[in-house]
């Protein structure tokens, strides 16, 4: 008989996910053994082999998990009751913030994808193309004419351009924060430059400097 799952097994696999994400995006796929995994867990390599089967398992469940919320997300968003607009600016406000807590995840998903298996790569690809679809589909619904001239796909994508590399540059503890960033967003790709409004920054308090591995360095492949 199969021994049963603890009551908190989801979480703590979710919390090593998490911390696989963000080791994976400091020091590449490659860089990352599963020993350090489990120290940054605080478990044993023997217990993080209950959660995984592999470190290329631990990769798939990663970018799965996110993509699978961000699919999720998009769902909760498109049953609402709301005109087209109302809905696109609602997907890019709650993508921004999914982003804002999900960095990390993000990254390896957009970085790290090519180290799984193409069946692998294809399930990922799939759940990607749903999302963007999505998107495309309101983008159609609120400017039809476009969708005839073959460009609702093309502004979904340059859209998504917008928003997904947001982790390269913006930092939660910047001037700016990802709720601003949003409404910018969503203010720009309606109305265009004209339209995005001046907004203050947030004053961030003075920190003493501290020495930081530099992200995404680079370290032999280890398994």
């Amino acid at each position: 008989m199969a021994r049963p799952r603890a009551a908190t097994y989801d979480d703590q696999r979710d919390r090593i996910l998490h911390q696989a994400a963000e080791l994976f995006a400091l020091q590449g796929y490659g860089g990352t053994s599963m020993n350090e995994v489990a120290q940054a867990c605080g478990v044993s390599k023997a217990a993080l082999y209950h959660y995984v089967r592999d470190k290329s398992e631990l990769l798939m469940l990663i970018v799965l998990t996110h993509v699978g919320r961000l699919e999720h997300l998009t769902e909760q968003v498109l049953a609402e009751a709301a005109p087209p607009e109302e809905r696109l600016r609602r997907l890019i406000l709650r993508f921004v913030d999914e982003y804002a807590g999900s960095r990390h995840e993000h990254r390896v998903l957009t970085e790290d994808v090519k180290f799984l298996g193409p069946q692998e790569q294809q399930q990922v690809v799939a759940a990607q193309r749903r999302v963007v679809q999505a998107f495309a589909e309101v983008v159609r619904e609120i400017r039809p004419e476009l969708a005839e001239a073959g460009l609702h796909k093309a502004l979904t994508m340059l859209l998504f351009g917008m928003i997904n590399w947001m982790f390269t540059w913006l930092r939660p503890s910047g001037a700016i924060t990802h709720d601003q960033m949003g409404d910018m967003v969503a203010a720009l790709f309606f109305g265009g430059l004209g339209a995005v409004q001046a907004q203050p920054s947030v004053p961030v308090p003075c920190a003493p400097p501290k020495r930081q591995p530099s992200p995404r360095s680079r370290k032999r492949a280890v398994s």
